[in-house]
């Protein structure tokens, strides 16, 4: 699933060549993709609009519209965004023409993503916690956050209430870099290690959105190249190989039914430390 270094790569690629322009043709081909209002509505809707900006929230990219109302999209587990694809193949769900003669491609081989045309972008995302990267996240919300849950720290970290846009591989990578177990509770980390884990979260989603995100399945950027991110990933997706600071083999455990992968030589659970 793109999360939310993926989710800033398409929209700060995109931007450039959407912000300005109007809606002119909206093709939607397939109706399960819209939430809410009906394909005819949204499609009708969106004709003549402007769009003013491009944000996100959490793994939601939103498009800020002339009249006020929010287009949202959220790329669930294979959707893509392809900006003026020179074939639409059959994973399509719907194609957006632009004023300046780009059109823009919402592809989605297993037909998971969502689109929504609100009034306010707050009835879609209202529940999602804080962003990681914003400078008002500090280390004390994010302990105070984990402080109320007694469940696995990798699990939190995977709460998009908790805080939004951390996904799977993300988490891995953060845990990994704090040197914290991904079975450790999160009403259990000590004041420090949630400093550092909070420090290790924007380091591992800083240097994955400069690295474009992470092609690890099906993510391309809008112009169809890979993202790099997982190449410098030292456990996500890596099982049976070896960590890269110890030599021991990373290994696999299943989270709340997520699996994980840690090294339990740099990411032991010691006595005492609740698991």
């Amino acid at each position: 699933m793109p999360e939310l270094p993926e989710v800033e790569t398409i929209k700060n690629e995109l931007s450039p060549w959407v912000v300005g322009q109007s809606f002119i043709q909206v093709i939607i081909l397939d109706s399960k993709l819209v939430c809410g209002e009906s394909v005819e509505e949204v499609r009708r809707s969106l004709i003549g609009q402007k769009i003013e900006s491009l944000g996100r929230r959490g793994k939601y990219l939103i498009f800020h519209l002339s009249d006020g109302r929010s287009l949202i999209m959220h790329l669930r587990m294979t959707g893509s965004l392809l900006l003026n694809p020179r074939d639409v193949d059959r994973y399509a769900r719907a194609t957006f023409h632009l004023s300046n003669r780009y059109r823009l491609v919402f592809n989605d081989r297993r037909r998971l993503g969502k689109i929504w045309l609100v009034d306010d972008a707050d009835t879609v995302v209202c529940k999602l916690g804080p962003e990681p990267l914003d400078e008002n996240f500090t280390a004390d919300i994010l302990g105070q956050r984990l402080s109320r849950h007694h469940i696995p720290v990798k699990a939190a970290l995977l709460d998009q209430c908790i805080v939004a846009g951390i996904g799977n591989m993300y988490a891995d990578e953060a845990l990994f870099a704090a040197r914290i177990n991904p079975r450790r509770k999160a009403d259990d980390l000590s004041r420090t290690e949630v400093r550092t884990l909070h420090n290790c979260i924007r380091t591992v989603l800083g240097a994955a959105i400069s690295s474009k995100g992470a092609s690890v399945d099906t993510y391309v950027r809008p112009d169809g190249e890979l993202g790099t991110a997982h190449f410098d990933f030292k456990v996500a997706h890596r099982g049976g190989k070896t960590c890269p600071v110890c030599d021991c083999t990373i290994e696999r455990c299943v989270v709340q039914n997520r699996g994980s992968y840690f090294c339990p030589s740099c990411q032991p659970i010691r006595p005492g430390q609740s698991k």
